[in-house]
């Protein structure tokens, strides 16, 4: 993902990233990611202004790895959140 600003340092990683990165971040189309969005697939923006949406980097991630793979199974981590339940 390309750096928006210069003022973080590449140690340093954004928390939030905006709806066109959001969905580069997932390899998928802006459109696609809005339904997905609205789906509940993906997470909701957070407002850090009134008129700004950002996403949650690891909120996109969770999200992300909760999606089934292409043989419809899904990792252990995606079929019960914390592993500690499991029994």
């Amino acid at each position: 993902m390309k750096r928006t600003s210069s003022a973080l340092p590449y140690s340093l990683p954004p928390l939030g990233i905006n709806r066109e990165q959001a969905a580069a971040v997932i390899g998928v189309s802006p459109t696609t990611f809005d339904q997905m969005v609205s789906d509940g697939r993906m997470p909701q923006p957070r407002m850090p202004s009134k008129e700004r949406y950002v996403w949650d980097v690891e909120e996109l991630s969770e999200a992300f790895r909760r999606l089934p793979h292409r043989d419809g199974r899904l990792d252990v981590e995606s079929r019960n959140a914390n592993p500690w339940d499991r029994g």
